[in-house]
């Protein structure tokens, strides 16, 4: 059920919040033995707060809850109080914080309940929630398959149908990608337009929670709920929220949509470049104008993305040593050895890769031949995009260069797993927003994803042209694994 089916039947009163609740619980353990797409299940924390909401209902209160009885899944590198927060990583097992994310306190205020976390790449690191330190997320259109990542977790529970919404986390594409390996909505915002309090942080001037909606109408008015100035995030802006959900009007006249021709050339997978061209070609026949746009400096964009983000997440994974909270190694003798042993004992591979490339590019003498550079590139990459926008809109890309791979395909291949990052690393170094919508099936049946990218500050205008799309070619397919076949 979406969030307009279950507010429908919620106030004629088929439904109340408590059978709202068990339904996605009880999808949530079902599927999650095929999925792995929890880390924990909250059953009676969901059903306490479902009592709450209908308790509250008979008074009429949650008439104004634009949430309201909604369940929500959350990725677990962001805070929830009482459940854990280990961000798929052993040295934070356990961990459970005494306080919300911002993000967690407007979605409760609105009405929302807290099903379960969600597992993810440790520490977010990853393109398939592979690196997770418990178990694999598998992706419910093939379980042989991944579901993108870091936040496979959450994609794989709005894909099967257990959980009409969730939050991620999308510091490089960690939203979207996935969004478009499982066939779903996937929406990273301004930099800015989100608080980040209370998200684990990884790249603290590339990360942003974002949402997965089953459609473009559920993610708006989630985005409606969360965004917003938020004095604890001073990284926050104070911009006015819009009525997100005003904005689906699929009105397309006067659009303009760029094209970036350079990213459709080689590397890029045959069915999901004609799904793409396909998808412009819809935009044209409801009236937008397609113009070609340059965006130069993208090609560099992985490079840079790489440098950035490894030397914040060397500074940001500097305080797990096991003094504070979360694992420590047993039976070291020296304060050295202690972090030492924690550091190799609770963090896994991939983490320590980025750890190690980030120390060593912010190290004397290397600081101004990579980290220096990378920072001078990330502002031409700024500016080519504000150039572009000057010429439309929005711009139209890929998603994902390809559809989803199987497990264990590229796990022996950092550089192969990195470049499926090659789309949406540019939204998050220039800070703008992009959305994630499905535009196809692959000849093997696997979804495909398209994404818009706008100005800062553009999430209506992108909401209205992926919502246009959505009404001229609706995505009416399901995977095979879901709560709706259970």
């Amino acid at each position: 059920m979406n969030i307009e089916t279950i507010r429908t039947r919620l106030a004629g009163g088929e439904l109340d919040a408590r059978a709202v609740a068990e339904r996605a619980l009880t999808a949530a353990e079902e599927l999650n033995e095929t999925l792995g797409a929890f880390l924990q299940i909250d059953r009676a924390g969901a059903l306490a707060r479902a009592g709450e909401l209908d308790a509250g209902r008979q008074g009429d209160e949650s008439s104004a809850q634009p949430l309201g009885a909604v369940p929500v899944a959350v990725k677990d590198n962001i805070c929830v109080r009482g459940l854990q927060a280990s961000c798929g990583s052993r040295i934070l097992g356990g961990y459970h914080p005494p306080y919300n994310a911002t993000a967690i306190e407007r979605l409760r205020d609105a009405g929302a309940i807290i099903v379960g976390k969600t597992n993810c790449d440790e520490f977010a690191m990853g393109s398939s929630n592979e690196n997770s330190a418990y178990h694999p997320v598998r992706n419910p259109w093939d379980t042989a398959r991944v579901p993108g990542g870091s936040s496979g977790g959450s994609a794989a529970a709005v894909a099967a149908r257990i959980v009409p919404v969730a939050l991620g986390s999308d510091t490089g594409g960690s939203v979207r990608q996935p969004a478009s390996l499982c066939g779903i909505v996937g929406v990273k915002t301004t930099y800015g337009r989100v608080s980040r309090y209370g998200l684990v942080a990884f790249g603290s001037s590339l990360d942003q929670i974002g949402i997965f909606a089953t459609n473009t109408a559920d993610a708006a008015l989630t985005l409606s709920v969360i965004a917003g100035r938020d004095p604890r995030d001073a990284t926050t802006a104070d911009t006015p929220v819009p009525d997100y959900v005003s904005e689906l009007t699929g009105d397309m006249r006067d659009a303009r949509i760029g094209v970036p021709r350079e990213l459709f050339g080689a590397g890029l997978d045959a069915d999901v470049r004609a799904s793409v061209e396909a998808a412009i070609e819809t935009y044209r026949a409801l009236g937008a104008e397609v113009v070609d746009v340059e965006l130069p400096h993208a090609k560099y964009a992985i490079a840079v993305y790489y440098i950035i983000a490894t030397a914040e997440a060397s500074s940001n994974l500097a305080r797990y040593d096991g003094v504070r909270y979360g694992f420590r190694a047993e039976e070291s003798h020296t304060l050295r050895e202690m972090y030492r042993r924690t550091r190799e004992e609770g963090f896994g591979a991939e983490v320590k890769r980025r750890i190690m490339l980030g120390t060593y590019v912010l190290s004397s003498g290397y600081y101004d031949a990579y980290y220096l550079k990378a920072q001078k590139v990330r502002t031409l990459l700024k500016q080519d995009f504000a150039r572009a926008f000057e010429r439309c809109d929005a711009i139209i890309t890929p998603t994902s260069p390809t559809t989803a791979f199987l497990l264990g395909e590229k796990t022996d291949d950092p550089l192969a797993m990195y470049l499926n990052d090659i789309y949406t690393v540019t939204a998050n170094l220039a800070g703008i927003p992009g959305l994630s919508v499905p535009c196809g099936l692959s000849q093997a049946k696997l979804p495909i994803g398209m994404q818009l990218l706008g100005p800062h500050w553009s999430e209506p205008t992108l909401f209205r042209f992926a919502h246009a799309y959505e009404q001229a070619q609706p995505f009416d397919a399901r995977p095979p694994v879901s709560a709706e076949e259970q």
